[in-house]
């Protein structure tokens, strides 16, 4: 029979001292039972909990770590709250990001974790009935509440809460910043100054003490995103910093501490450059050079160069375009009632690596004469598959709804495949397609439409799969064409043009 009593008490101890002393050592503890599979040990979650562990005992004062989608840091950092309450259950924390459905999953998962058997048994800590929701709980001392969680999203309400205590000495609590900023707010630069603003004079304002520890954790988005505004002195406060880029190298490696530099595999598949990947077993040296080179994600995402270098190499390169600045978009959460909509199209020349994309976008006439976004496709396809992405676009968006306007036409640039979509596409659908000329040169005819833009007039989404690539594109282009993309661009012009300049051209 299994039962407490049985339990050798040396083995407990032991298990509590290592659990509290080393934060991997309690994260597999902890995972092994709630997801019923060991937690699977990269060298980077060593070279993490290394930080932590020097956070914890005070070595480092404030941390920024920054890593790749998919690594692992939100289960370090859910099991650094439960930890923290294992070693001192008056412990406080804030945990903080944009995504609010985030920080609750976190916030219970650490209750969750504290209110297991297994927990219970290392330390009886006892959670107050008093607070108890998934984004606000405590925990009770001699029949008081003492320690306390409470999770937020950035543009939450966080007066009155405090991380860390006064009560003890030593870490009693710390500020987490999961992903302050949401990626397709990188490009605003008022949501950057914003998500900034509130590290500065908000996050930093809730320690109970000067030492109170603050760990910023994200994905880099932008060259002026939280973790540069942290790194270049304007956060009060010691701060050390750590990059986890998906694309490793010996140089890499060898900048890393002696012994987590012992930890990475060296006899593992390289590139041409002499790169592997920074995690094999979970992401193959070939899946990262193809999104190098711009392509989909595991969860279908388009994945630009951009996204890569940011998000994955933590090298996010400045966008030095300014011809089209993201600030200047609207945004929606719902559309409004609509006047009508079309479709309209870019079709490159070639699908070969370096070509453009095509790109179907459908956008809508509001009763407020703005022009918006509602869905953009893009991808490379040869001609049969070009016809047959154009007439699923075409259905998809084909729909009787009075509130958001029929659908009136397609649109589409008279020139290459171009010429053959009109045609072919003419014949086996209902809705009218219509050909466009585009005399002038694309410098010039972003110049006759930006201050539409810059007025607000052209509105996109809060949230949308295809917005964050678009907002990069927008954001990245230049006077002189240099830039790698525009096809996305390209129809945008097309539907100010024809619905908010001259709404009523393509209509005769």
């Amino acid at each position: 029979m299994n039962s407490r009593a049985n339990i050798d008490p040396v083995k407990i101890k032991a298990k509590r001292i290592k659990c509290e002393d080393e934060h991997l050592f309690f994260t597999r503890a902890f995972f092994l039972p709630r997801m019923g599979f060991k937690f699977s040990v990269n060298w980077h979650h060593e070279y993490i909990v290394d930080k932590i562990d020097q956070v914890i005992s005070g070595k480092v004062k404030n941390l920024v770590i920054n890593v790749p989608p998919g690594s692992g840091k939100t289960e370090l950092l859910t099991n650094l709250i439960a930890r923290g309450l294992a070693r001192n259950s008056r412990s406080r924390f804030l945990y903080l990001s944009f995504s609010q459905s985030l920080v609750e999953d976190v916030s219970a998962t650490a209750r969750n974790i504290v209110k297991s058997v297994d927990f219970q048994s290392l330390w009886p800590v006892k959670i107050s009935s008093s607070t108890d929701s998934k984004s606000n709980w405590k925990t009770t001392v001699d029949g008081y509440d003492a320690g306390h969680v409470y999770s937020a999203s950035m543009g939450g309400q966080v007066t009155g809460r405090r991380a860390g205590t006064l009560a003890n000495d030593g870490f009693t609590g710390a500020i987490i910043l999961d992903d302050p900023l949401k990626p397709e707010d990188a490009f605003s630069k008022s949501a950057r100054k914003k998500a900034n603003r509130k590290i500065l004079n908000t996050v930093n304002s809730r320690k109970a003490k000067s030492d109170t520890p603050i760990i910023l954790i994200m994905q880099r988005l932008h060259d002026e995103d939280p973790t540069n505004f942290v790194m270049t002195g304007n956060v009060p406060g010691d701060w050390e910093q750590i990059c986890i880029p998906a694309l490793i190298d010996d140089d890499y490696i060898n900048q890393l501490p002696e012994h987590i530099q012992t930890k990475v595999p060296r006899d593992v598949e390289r590139d041409e450059h002499g790169r592997q990947s920074y995690w094999p077993l979970k992401e193959s040296l070939q899946s990262l050079l193809q999104l190098e080179k711009g392509g989909e994600d595991k969860d279908g995402a388009i994945v630009s160069r951009y996204t890569f270098a940011s998000q994955y190499m933590q090298n996010p390169k400045k966008l030095g375009g300014d011809l089209v600045k993201s600030e200047w978009f609207g945004r929606y959460i719902e559309l409004p009632v609509l006047k009508w909509r079309a479709i309209f199209a870019d079709t490159a020349q070639k699908t070969k690596e370096h070509n453009d994309y095509s790109v179907f976008l459908c956008a809508g006439l509001g009763y407020d004469n703005k022009l918006y976004i509602i869905d953009v496709h893009r991808g490379k396809w040869e001609a049969p598959e070009l016809i047959k992405e154009a007439k699923k676009f075409i259905t998809k968006h084909k729909v009787s709804n009075n509130k958001i306007g029929n659908l009136r036409y397609m649109a589409v640039e008279d020139k290459s495949s171009g010429t053959t979509l009109i045609q072919t596409v003419s014949r086996e659908t209902t809705i009218p397609i219509r050909a466009i000329q585009r005399g002038t040169d694309k410098l010039v005819r972003t110049m006759d439409v930006v201050f539409y833009v810059e007025d607000g007039m052209v509105v996109l989404p809060a949230s949308a799969p295809w917005l964050l690539n678009y907002v990069e594109e927008v954001e990245g282009l230049t006077a002189d064409m240099t830039h790698d993309h525009d096809d996305q661009w390209d129809p945008t012009i097309d539907a100010i043009n024809n619905m908010v300049v001259k709404p009523y051209d393509l209509l005769d």
